[in-house]
């Protein structure tokens, strides 16, 4: 269930739970609920329902360890109003396209729960500078950027990094922009130089060089393998300091 604006609280098998404004809520069956919502104020709220014929017991075990709720992200937020578009659409949408998205809610709750638990390990200016990163990786970003924007030090950021993500605050920025390039080059049939520019990088030379440097491949082979159903997008690894990136 998802939850922007008003608030409201769930008393589930006798008892109470509050969910903010701007949650999401996982709400599993087989349980008593009684929903009450905030009297003073109108309360918006949406839900994706979710029928399982059968789950595994290590899956429903998963699902009953996630906390109750999380913040909304805009994630979850845009797959509610793709479900709700294809319901009010006219056309009956289609009964497996509508179980996977709703499989999918459910795979993002988990993915956003396990996010949550890594930045809760974090410190807040690493997870705040990681979110500019992904924001703006296509920019020239630099060290000195990163750092002004968290009222970090350059080498005060450089060492919670090098703590939190066992890389530096550059090295992350390019190994963010390796893994989007893959991305592209695997889903899209844009020119190599387009995905390098759109990826933050000053030449389709470098670009291509970087990331034969990362999976011991071409861009134009990753594409063909793509397209014959064999790439695997993991064989870039997550260990930046073993490659050659910048290491400011």
């Amino acid at each position: 269930m998802l939850l922007h604006s008003g608030s409201m609280s769930v008393e589930i098998d006798g008892k109470n739970y509050s969910v903010p404004s701007g949650h999401t809520a996982l709400l599993k069956p087989g349980r008593t609920e009684h929903f009450f919502f905030d009297p003073k104020r109108e309360t918006w709220h949406r839900w994706i329902a979710v029928h399982v014929e059968a789950a595994d017991s290590a899956v429903l075990q998963r699902l009953d360890e996630l906390p109750f709720s999380i913040p909304l992200s805009e994630h979850m937020d845009s797959l509610c109003s793709m479900v709700y578009s294809l319901l009010n659409s006219g056309t009956a949408p289609e009964e497996e396209l509508m179980k996977s998205l709703g499989e999918s809610a459910i795979l993002l709750y988990i993915a956003e729960c396990e996010r949550l638990h890594a930045n809760e390990t974090q410190h807040p200016a690493v997870v705040q500078a990681k979110e500019i990163i992904h924001q703006r990786f296509a920019e020239e970003l630099s060290l000195d950027d990163l750092a002004k924007a968290v009222h970090r030090t350059p080498e005060h950021l450089i060492r919670l990094f090098r703590r939190d993500q066992h890389m530096t605050p550059i090295q992350y920025l390019w190994s963010y922009r390796v893994k989007q390039g893959l991305a592209l080059i695997s889903s899209t049939g844009l020119h190599i130089g387009e995905i390098a520019e759109q990826v933050g990088f000053k030449s389709s030379y470098h670009f291509a060089r970087t990331i034969r440097r990362h999976t011991g491949k071409t861009p134009s082979e990753i594409r063909r393998e793509s397209y014959a159903g064999i790439v695997n997008q993991e064989e870039f690894s997550k260990d930046a300091k073993s490659t050659a990136l910048p290491c400011e």
